[in-house]
């Protein structure tokens, strides 16, 4: 296919978007976009292409959703942004859940894009994916036998990982609220640092202003503010903990979204590495299982692009 070709990562929040300029390459031209600026994907990828890629028109594009997908549908789960990418008026366009793009880049990651937060170094093997930003996304990533194969997911749509009594006492106040159904994005998402904050505040018996996440992690010195980000961080070790459990990611498990390169020191002397292992029945399981930070810049972007250069060579969806 003739390059360049289009590659972009859609949040609930920001829309990212690369140039891959020839097979193999790094997205180049990167920009990031407010979502709720444009009316839909149609006028943010138009608005891309003109005001940050020189108004080209691309060969092919890879486009990964924060959402659930079907065929050439797509809709953004913490977003008003859904449709088909037929209307988009590029040629061949291949579409992946954001956290699918995701787990495709790992292959391609080097050391400098990772960091350790516990267990021994990852290995080949089933691999897990998850990450709080808007929301939770979760996915995996197998072993074949040319290559690897992405697994989407929506498994930050499982009921709160809760397991000692404050998470109950947070989770009962923010239902007396009326958050009926809890789950874990609910909890484990930049919206859900302001959640725990206020349920936290209610248990407490205190009253406290109501804080923006960004605010929430630069308070540390705040009492209740630390107590906010241990409480996420230990109900994140749960959580990632049943996500290796429940694909089998002996492989390892990374952690992505925009909330955790933040906090980075808090995660590391948290509790979430005890309780990624603490199983009753399978805690040297877990033990043996490398948890790992993705610090690079933009890694949905490069697993779409080496997706889109995996379909290109295989058989493209067209939908223009």
């Amino acid at each position: 296919m003739t390059t360049p070709w289009l590659v972009a990562d859609v949040g609930g929040t920001n829309a990212r978007f690369g140039l891959i300029t020839e097979p193999g390459g790094q997205p180049e031209a990167v920009a990031v976009l407010t979502g709720k600026d444009h009316a839909g994907l149609p006028e943010a990828v138009a608005a891309y292409l003109a005001e940050h890629a020189g108004g080209v028109r691309p060969g092919a594009a890879c486009i990964a959703i924060a959402g659930p997908i079907d065929g050439d549908r797509y809709r953004l789960t913490n977003a008003g942004w859904s449709g088909s990418v037929r209307d988009l008026g590029i040629a061949r366009v291949e579409l992946l859940n954001d956290f699918e793009a995701l787990a495709a880049s790992l292959p391609h990651l080097t050391g400098g894009d990772l960091l350790s937060l516990g267990g021994p170094e990852p290995s080949r093997g089933v691999k897990a994916v998850l990450g709080p930003g808007t929301g939770m996304g979760v996915a995996g990533l197998v072993p074949a036998a040319e290559g690897w194969v992405p697994i989407p997911g929506e498994g930050g749509h499982v009921t709160v990982p809760v397991l000692d009594e404050r998470d109950h006492e947070i989770v009962r106040a923010l239902r007396a609220d009326g958050l009926e159904h809890v789950v874990a994005e609910h909890l484990l998402s930049g919206p859900g640092l302001a959640r725990i904050h206020r349920g936290l505040a209610r248990v407490h018996g205190v009253d406290a202003p109501s804080l923006s996440p960004a605010d929430i992690v630069a308070r540390l010195d705040d009492s209740l503010c630390a107590e906010t980000v241990e409480v996420f961080c230990g109900l994140l070790g749960t959580f990632a903990g049943n996500v290796a459990l429940t694909l089998g990611a002996r492989g390892g498990v990374y952690l992505g979204g925009g909330v955790l390169p933040r906090i980075v020191d808090r995660v590391r002397a948290s509790d979430f590495r005890r309780r990624f292992e603490a199983s009753p029945a399978l805690g040297d399981y877990l033990s043996a299982i490398a948890t790992t930070l993705i610090v690079a810049p933009q890694p949905a972007l490069t697993g779409a692009a080496a997706w889109l250069r995996q379909r290109l060579t295989t058989s493209p969806m067209e939908y223009a």
